[in-house]
């Protein structure tokens, strides 16, 4: 499997992981595209930090207050030039950003500097460029945040940033105080950073760096580089056989909620971060029918969960069963040419691979139905076509298929 690894030690900022991922081999000419759609042309430069090569992206914009929803509009307004993955892991770096600002501030109007056409291309350009990687998995070791104070639109502040400190509290990365004074680690890398990790350092094992790249920061001090490092890695399974992570399971059985409760903490339990949520209809004391409420989650998620599991269901107790091993595939995400009543678009696949053979393709979901709306047919339409699509891509005959 193709891992990426980010070492944030001397901390992290949206331009610094934009660079980091294009000197990775991101493709440039689609993460330029893709930031030229919010601001005019972003100047990439290769840059040394302390002796240490970098790459430094500057998005030469100006300073703008925005709200959540004109941030958003923003980024559809990118929409033709963003892939859609890439677009939709955007919003979530928003929707991230805008909920640590309303912890800090209570009702939150506008964004201050992660508003600005600077941060909305930095996000854009980072979300696109871990897109073409097109990786297997995303780990992220601990985050270097700085000392002292800095200054911003609400004042002199401690460091960490209190939105800083709220995006990382949500999650399961880890910090340090880093190598340096000042603010090391900004609002949006640690947004960044959390949307994009998805596995625990402690699983990562041993593994071969196949590249190795070195995103710069606007200082330079002479001792400490200020360069955030990415290296894509694998980890010895390229043939595709399953490997094994950790995941804790939630579970509580309710009976005196109905359907359309369920439905809704379904959906609330997959947008907070849950790998899976499902509900089974059963039979419980006193021959009274009930639901068994079932949620599977990364352990940094299991806290978070189980608290919406209680507020949501109203139940006084979760259980847990902490750290079950699953068995995963190795899968990847392409983009396909799909034709659908003369028009042609390029729509976003997931594959599945056992032993270097595809056994499993499956359309993603939000942009068929995006493109289903906009001509006015049923997804199921969509949903096939593009499948349809993905299988004649392959060569021979797909694995499992006639």
């Amino acid at each position: 499997m193709r891992i990426l690894i980010f070492d944030p030690f001397h901390g992290a900022a949206g331009d610094m992981i934009t660079g980091a991922l294009l000197d990775c081999g991101a493709d440039r000419p689609l993460v330029m595209r893709a930031m030229q759609a919010v601001v005019a042309e972003p100047k990439i430069s290769t840059v040394t930090r302390a002796g240490i090569r970098a790459v430094k992206v500057d998005t030469q914009a100006t300073p703008a207050h925005r709200t959540l929803a004109d941030v958003l509009a923003h980024l559809d307004g990118a929409a033709a030039e963003v892939p859609a993955p890439a677009l939709a892991m955007a919003r979530k770096v928003f929707e991230r950003i805008h909920a640590a600002e309303e912890t800090v501030h209570g009702h939150h109007v506008h964004f201050h500097e992660v508003g600005a056409d600077d941060a909305i291309a930095d996000i854009i350009g980072a979300c696109t460029a871990l897109h073409t990687l097109a990786v297997d998995g995303v780990v992220v070791l601990p985050v270097a945040l700085g000392r002292g104070t800095a200054t911003g639109s609400h004042g002199t502040f401690p460091i960490p940033a209190p939105a800083t400190a709220a995006i990382l509290k949500a999650t399961g990365l880890t910090t340090l105080s880093g190598p340096d004074e000042g603010e090391l680690c900004t609002p949006t890398g640690a947004a960044l950073l959390a949307e994009f990790s998805t596995m625990n350092p402690a699983a990562l094992g041993t593994h071969a760096i196949l590249e190795a790249g070195y995103g710069a920061g606007s200082r330079d001090s002479a001792h400490t580089p200020n360069v955030l490092r990415a290296m894509i890695v694998d980890t010895g399974n390229a043939s595709g056989l399953f490997t094994q992570d950790a995941v804790d399971i939630l579970e509580t059985n309710v009976d005196d909620v109905g359907g359309e409760v369920i439905a809704h903490t379904i959906a609330r339990c997959m947008k907070a971060g849950a790998r899976d949520a499902s509900a089974s209809p059963i039979i419980m004391k006193k021959g009274r029918p009930g639901f068994l409420f079932r949620v599977i989650c990364q352990a940094d998620k299991s806290t978070e969960l189980a608290e919406l599991l209680a507020r949501e269901l109203g139940t006084l107790g979760i259980r847990c069963i902490p750290a079950v091993h699953r068995f995963i595939a190795e899968r990847t995400i392409e983009e396909i040419d799909v034709t659908i009543a003369g028009q042609q678009r390029k729509m976003p696949i997931k594959r599945g691979w056992i032993h270097g053979e595809v056994y499993m393709l499956k359309a993603e979901f939000d942009p068929a139905r995006n493109w289903a709306c906009e001509l006015g047919i049923p997804v199921r339409e969509v949903l096939r076509a593009i499948e349809d699509a993905g299988w004649r891509t392959l060569k021979g005959q797909p694995f499992g298929q006639g």
